[in-house]
């Protein structure tokens, strides 16, 4: 990229939290020499051989035409690749690189990445890149000191990533992982001082970690001193010896600190004989050391056959790997490109620990049963799927074909999916194939970094039909449609069970969990199978569910994330995210919920004068207080708009603050005799309003805007300079404070009230009706004053100024606390809820799940399939056996599955009474309540149920008229009275015999 570069927030805000400003400024100096543009090195890059058909199924960046035009590969993919990225310039070469070459070129590079190279042209330039150490003193400015050699490559169904960084390689922030926070309830004064973490909140830190201390009361001397931890148990560690230290009082916070490591690498040539493997399945920890000694072997083929193998007769995975070495698996190439490419952004910024120094992925589950076809199976027929066919032949090959899939989401993970799908040829619309895709959303500039389907002039487009037109561009062959719908209970006349009975399998491509659950609900019900996958920065996860073989995603359920106390937001904040959350609260309450909520009131009533005559009648009417004291502070001009922001300054920051120390002043000690205001508690200090305090000016004008987005006020540019909004200042009189004495909440398990429903004593009541009635004789109620606009937040527009109103309000109430602030880009990430994300695993995971699809379209058994977790930062991978189904008892002959689903039917005339010796005649056990939903449609021991045995289904259930069928609950009675009755699986009962 250019040498000095500002960071585009909207472009890159994603990728910014997984690497930071410093590792991004990086990357932009940098230059990184790609030899090869194949699948992988295309992966990587996102050559000089000429495009054939062959490459069509491999390459998701040559096109039919640069077939037919006999255009070389580099020169096809280069403008696709630049395109990706205008900040990045990409330059091609058509030069061989072979074993005669002159490597001095290689010096202006910071980074060297071979794929499709030769075994011995891999070491000789990967000696070449050692041997620069310590790094060449340069003085050219475009030229870099070399630092590190990747090598890659896949064959058939295997694949490499070998790393070699030099014989030292700093790492200044090895996990990537947020520093973490933690309040201390004690320190023991001794060797080694022991540290308990408050109210037994579990630490999650790690022997070896270190940790800085502050506003440690009484033993002062650790505070701004940092050590090295041993992890005692879940809510203690040990630290250094603290027995000549003052003893322990109170408070005081620990903050976990990045340490740096040094790493060392051997040359490929030594590590060729003795290599360091990173073993990602651990219940085939051989197979890396075979795969690699397997691989070599391919190498010398290769270095004296000038080719790989076609099929070979030795051991079975030796005839394995070779006879799919010519082959190409796509998916299998987007994963270890995508674990490659965080290698090089690992050599650039010094930010991750780098590989150690092989990493082998291989797919042989999927081709191991295969080995029993004739090699008819996999000739060459001549078109784009060659290179697939070779690795998994014709058969499974056709099954791909006629897959029809839905897939949900079409963000970064969807756009990686549907270039997988359209290079494996999955979905042909002449084999009967198809690929549904559905997403609401628009493409916003901030996908474009990972979501590479998508281009500029894509922008405020939907994201499902550009994606489905950018993938038929890849692969014309696919039938695809494209849909805008969320999948949900509301959209279930769309996605019905007859839609659902068409498929063959579902794939998510989600960013929440609620939808994982309703999805997975859904491919419960109908028996089909669903591939899930998500990332967060680094982080990826696969997780595979195949009916009747393994568990649901349902059927684990990760404890629910923990929530900040209600109190600790309104009036005790201890940490940044405190402060922002508290201000993302605001901006909800001020300006979208009491908007809409004032929307829908007037929208349910008459008019004001009916609502007046109601109230003075003594008739409650929820809402009515907020709204009327909304409607009377209206403002109709700009400047009533920038008093309101003024008042809501001194109410926020100055007000708050001298009403806690009114209620709790600084000495109040609680009924055991310590202090009240003692950590994590902070006494506030209130803040005097100074227009010439740049941050005080910006809360002010980011909040009036706010109201006068709210209210439909216009205003101009010109009315928020400093001198025209100090000119409407001085005419805002500030009301003087009066202390109330009213109760302040400080227990941490109360929730937040409804405001709805909040008591409203009758002097309020009182005012409230004559300030209705004053707005109605004065003429101030017009239609226009019944209606607001109620704002929706969005993060990644910085000209609404939301953003501007989030940070100016929590790092004012930051300052009022004694909080260090957090900077714009932390603040954005916490109050937009971002999940930090980047290209490398978003490839991986797609690759990855690609690959258990292939699997699926074969209709494999239950030890083929496999989970995968990795974090690319560690570099951690590590695959495992997806959970098998668990059977249910209900007695010793009857047993269930998540997967399995009773069924009745009945008829116009079928009583529930019906309905319960029907189960029991065809099952053999007695039914004991039956629920539909959340309505219970029996309970013998409830009033009355026992006369809805003479009543028929279909009064009792209340079918739409095209229903034709239910899922009922039924529990059953135990084989001992006293026991709880038992759990059975779903019954369908059907109104009619459809026959």
């Amino acid at each position: 990229m250019a040498d000095s570069m500002e960071i585009d927030d909207s472009l890159y805000s994603r990728q910014r939290y997984v690497l930071g400003d410093s590792a991004m400024h990086q990357m932009a100096q940098s230059s990184v020499f790609l030899s090869g543009m194949g699948t992988l090195g295309v992966e990587i890059a996102m050559c000089v051989r000429l495009c054939d058909v062959w490459d069509l199924g491999t390459n998701f960046f040559i096109r039919e035409e640069d077939v037919q035009k006999q255009k070389k590969r580099v020169e096809a993919v280069h403008s696709r690749v630049a395109e990706l990225n205008p900040y990045v310039q990409v330059n091609s070469s058509t030069v061989a690189l072979d074993d005669i070459t002159d490597l001095s070129f290689l010096l202006q590079y910071q980074c060297v990445v071979l794929t499709e190279t030769s075994l011995n042209l891999q070491k000789r330039i990967d000696h070449f890149c050692h041997s620069q150490r310590p790094p060449i003193k340069l003085h050219h400015p475009k030229l870099y000191p070399l630092k590190i050699f990747v090598a890659c490559d896949v064959l058939g169904m295997c694949s490499r990533v070998f790393c070699d960084f030099g014989e030292s390689f700093e790492v200044w922030d090895p996990t990537g992982e947020e520093p973490k926070e933690l309040f201390i309830q004690n320190i023991t004064q001794e060797n080694p001082g022991v540290v308990m973490c408050l109210d037994n909140r579990m630490h999650g830190l790690q022997t070896g970690q270190s940790v800085c201390f502050r506003e440690v009361n009484g033993m002062t001397e650790l505070n701004g001193t940092t050590h090295q931890i041993k992890v005692l148990s879940p809510y203690s560690f040990a630290i250094g010896d603290t027995s000549s230290f003052q003893s322990y009082l109170h408070g005081g916070i620990l903050r976990t600190v990045r340490v740096p490591r040094t790493f060392h690498f051997a040359t490929m040539e030594q590590q060729l004989h003795d290599p360091k493997l990173l073993i990602p399945d651990f219940s085939k920890p051989e197979v890396p050391l075979q795969i690699h000694t397997t691989m070599m072997a391919l190498d010398l083929f290769q270095e004296h056959h000038s080719r790989l193998p076609i099929a070979c007769m030795n051991a079975a995975l030796v005839r394995c790997v070779s006879r799919c070495a010519r082959g190409c698996l796509a998916p299998l190439a987007a994963a270890v490109g995508g674990i490659a490419s965080q290698e090089v952004l690992k050599a650039l910024t010094g930010k991750f620990m780098p590989l150690q120094q092989w990493f082998y992925l291989d797919a042989l589950e999927v081709v191991q049963p295969l080995q029993t076809l004739p090699l008819e199976e996999f000739a060459s027929r001549g078109d784009r799927y060659d290179a697939l066919r070779v690795c998994i032949g014709e058969s499974l090959l056709s099954e791909l074909h006629k897959l029809r899939v839905f897939m949900v989401g079409c963000g970064a993970i969807g756009c990686e999916m549907l270039k997988n799908f359209a290079l494996l040829g999955v979905g042909l619309a002449r084999c009967s194939g198809e690929i549904c895709i559905t997403d609401p959303d628009l493409i916003e500039k901030s996908n474009l970094n990972r979501q590479f389907l998508f281009r500029p002039q894509h922008i405020q487009k939907p994201k499902s039909i550009t994606a489905a037109a950018a993938t038929l561009d890849i692969n014309p062959e696919l039938r695809l449609e494209a849909h805008l719908n969320k999948v949900c209970p509301a959209t279930e006349d769309a996605y019905n069970d007859t839609f659902y009975s068409q498929l063959s399998v579902v794939v998510t491509a989600l960013d929440n969990v609620e939808a994982r659950r309703y999805l997975d609900s859904r491919c419960v019900s109908n028996q089909k199978a669903l591939l899930d996958s998500g990332t967060m920065g680094t982080k990826g996860h696969t997780e595979i569910i195949v009916p009747n073989l393994t568990e649901s995603y349902n059927s684990h359920r990760d404890p629910p994330e923990e929530e900040i106390p209600f109190c600790t937001l309104k009036s005790f904040p201890a940490v940044i995210e405190h402060t922002i959350q508290w201000a993302r609260d605001k901006f909800e309450s001020a300006f979208s919920h009491k908007p809409s909520m004032y929307n829908t009131f007037w929208q349910s009533h008459l008019s004001t004068e009916d609502v007046l005559h109601r109230m003075k009648a003594g008739e409650s009417m929820d809402g009515a207080f907020q709204v009327i004291k909304l409607l009377s502070r209206r403002p109709a001009r700009w400047e009533h708009c920038l008093a309101l922001a003024r008042l809501k300054f001194d109410k926020y920051f100055k007000r708050k603050a001298l009403q806690l120390l009114h209620s709790f002043p600084l000495d109040t000690r609680l009924k055991d005799g310590t202090l009240f205001w003692q950590s994590p508690k902070r006494p506030p200090n209130p803040i005097e309003f100074d227009i010439k305090d740049p941050l005080h000016f910006g809360f002010l004008v980011s909040t009036a805007r706010l109201f006068a987005g709210i209210y439909n006020v216009p205003y101009t540019e010109k009315s928020l300079s400093f001198e025209s909004v100090s000119g409407v200042l001085t005419d805002v009189t500030i009301p003087e404070y009066k202390p109330a004495e009213k109760r302040i909440e400080t227990d941490e398990t109360v929730k937040k009230p409804d405001q709805m429903k909040l008591t409203v004593s009758s002097a309020e009541e009182r005012e409230a009706i004559s300030q209705l009635e004053e707005a109605i004789t004065t003429g101030f109620v017009t239609q226009e004053c019944l209606r607001m606009s109620p704002l929706v937040f969005e993060k990644d527009n910085d000209s609404n100024g939301h953003m501007d109103f989030v940070e100016a309000a929590a790092t004012l109430r930051a300052r009022m606390y004694a909080i260090a602030p957090a900077d714009r880009l932390q603040a954005k990430r916490i109050a937009g809820k971002i999940i930090p994300a980047i290209a490398t695993a978003t490839a991986a995971v797609a690759g990855l799940v690609a690959l258990e699809l292939i699997k699926v379209a074969g209709a494999y058994g239950f030890e083929s399939f496999k989970n995968c977790f990795f974090n690319l930062a560690l570099p951690v991978v590590v695959l495992t056996e997806t959970a098998q189904v668990k059977r249910t008892r209900i007695r010793d002959d009857i047993s269930f599955s998540i997967w399995e689903r009773w069924s009745i039917v009945g008829h116009e005339d079928f009583t529930l009474s019906d309905f319960l010796s029907a189960v029991r005649e065809k099952y053999g056990i007695e039914p004991t309540m039956v629920v539909h939903g959340v309505k219970m449609l029996y309970v013998p021991v409830m009033p009355g149920h026992s006369k809805r045995l003479k009543l028929t289904m279909q009064k009792l259930v209340k079918p739409s008229a095209n229903r034709k069928y239910v899922d009922l609950t039924v529990s059953f009675a135990p084989e001992a009275d006293g026991d709880e009755d038992l759990p059975g699986p779903p019954i369908r009962y059907h109104f009619c015999n459809r026959a």
